[in-house]
């Protein structure tokens, strides 16, 4: 299995634009000076990727208190993003990456062992990127259920960089 990129504390987070599931059109940029969580998931309205991000919604208040936004990436297009929010009542921020580009970029998508065979896929991974647009955390093959709960426990969420 060779090796896919992987970000590490202190990188520069790639930049990207995306569509999400309102039609909208959202860049990293857009969260210049805020801190945001950018969590890639395989596929939208399957049972892990649900759990993550019905987890991520539930705790919405306190990344909110601690002035980070909260945004999940999918190769799904707009419109399964769409259902997916309504089915579950999401409260955070989906965004399409068809074309793989950005989730390739963070490390998110590449080879994987699926249930012993290597595979192309999606790497489920959360990265933090601090208000200066730097990495402050990276975590790649983690499990959906309990993950946003580790991130809550694990995670300095109250500490400030950058700007």
């Amino acid at each position: 299995m060779t090796d896919n990129i992987r970000l590490e504390q202190g990188d520069t987070a790639p930049a990207f634009t995306l569509t999400s599931d309102k039609g909208e059109t959202v860049s990293l940029a857009d969260f210049a000076g805020k801190r945001v969580i950018v969590y890639f998931y395989p596929r939208a309205n399957t049972p892990g990727c649900t759990k993550e991000a019905c987890d991520f919604t539930e705790h919405l208040e306190v990344f909110n208190d601690a002035n980070i936004a909260v945004v999940g990436i999918s190769p799904d297009k707009p419109e399964k993003l769409a259902k997916f929010r309504e089915d579950h009542d999401l409260k955070i921020t989906l965004l399409s990456d068809p074309s793989k580009e950005t989730m390739t970029a963070y490390g998110a998508f590449g080879e994987k062992n699926n249930y012993g065979r290597i595979v192309q896929g999606v790497i489920r991974s959360t990265i933090l990127v601090g208000a200066d647009g730097k990495v402050e955390q990276a975590q790649y093959n983690v499990r959906a259920t309990g993950h946003v709960e580790r991130i809550l426990r694990d995670w300095d969420l109250n500490a400030t960089t950058g700007a």
